[in-house]
């Protein structure tokens, strides 16, 4: 039988989430897009606590670009908001979406940023 979108990815976050998790010393990289919007948060798991976060929702920049253009520009913010946090490593969550387009370009920028995977 058939998965719908939604609980195909569900399957697959979980069977990401079972591999990942986000330490003091390497916190996670969490992405979520939605249809018109891409936010990213850096977070440590073991304390459950966000230590960064940044979103193309009400973000300046981020208007006046395509979608993979806002994946780009919330990447180069999420990547500054992190090292300001004192975070210069983290593991990428994609969050059951393919490593393709907007996702991808969101951790290639942020890589470029200064962040490393």
């Amino acid at each position: 039988m058939a998965f719908s979108k939604i609980n195909r990815r569900a399957k697959i976050k979980r069977r990401i989430r079972k591999k990942i998790t986000g330490t003091t010393a390497i916190p996670r990289l969490s992405v979520f897009r939605s249809n018109k919007q891409i936010y990213a948060q850096v977070i440590d798991d073991s304390k459950g606590v966000t230590l960064a976060s940044a979103s193309s929702y009400k973000n300046k920049a981020a208007d006046k670009v395509n979608k993979i253009g806002q994946a780009v520009v919330v990447g180069k913010e999420i990547a500054d908001k992190a090292q300001k946090a004192g975070v210069d490593a983290v593991v990428f969550d994609r969050n059951g979406y393919l490593y393709h387009g907007r996702v991808k370009s969101l951790a290639e920028s942020a890589r470029e940023g200064g962040l490393k995977f």
